[in-house]
């Protein structure tokens, strides 16, 4: 069975750093594509960062230059570092692991809040 425990999301004055993780157990994060997502209220779900298989990592132009994706497969946990935050960046973050079959599997999510 599949699960994750998401953590490090809270509050925090704009320009500050907060950095999530996702602990996986049931799936190994190596020879999957692992990704986050996050939902604004009101918005849908979009894409942050995602990290291929291959270990090719893509980010939204939104957060590039801010924020950095990384995976420990040791701890078989990833991990989303956020800096210089922005009060748009408030967001409901998720992870995200798909498998080499394209079944996806996702974190409950995690809140951050920006303060201005």
């Amino acid at each position: 069975q599949v699960h994750f425990v998401e953590s490090g999301g809270g509050l925090v004055p704009a320009g500050g750093s907060l950095r999530l993780s996702c602990a996986a157990s049931g799936i190994t994060l190596s020879n999957n594509a692992v990704g986050w997502y996050r939902q604004a209220p009101g918005k849908q779900r979009e894409l942050v960062a995602v990290i291929s298989s291959g270990g090719s990592t893509n980010y939204a132009d939104s957060v590039k230059g801010r924020f950095t994706s990384s995976r420990d497969y040791a701890k078989n946990t990833m991990y989303l570092q956020m800096n210089s935050l922005k009060p748009e960046d408030t967001a409901i973050y998720y992870c995200k692991i798909v498998s080499p079959s394209f079944r996806a599997y996702w974190g409950q999510g995690t809140q951050v809040t920006v303060s201005s």
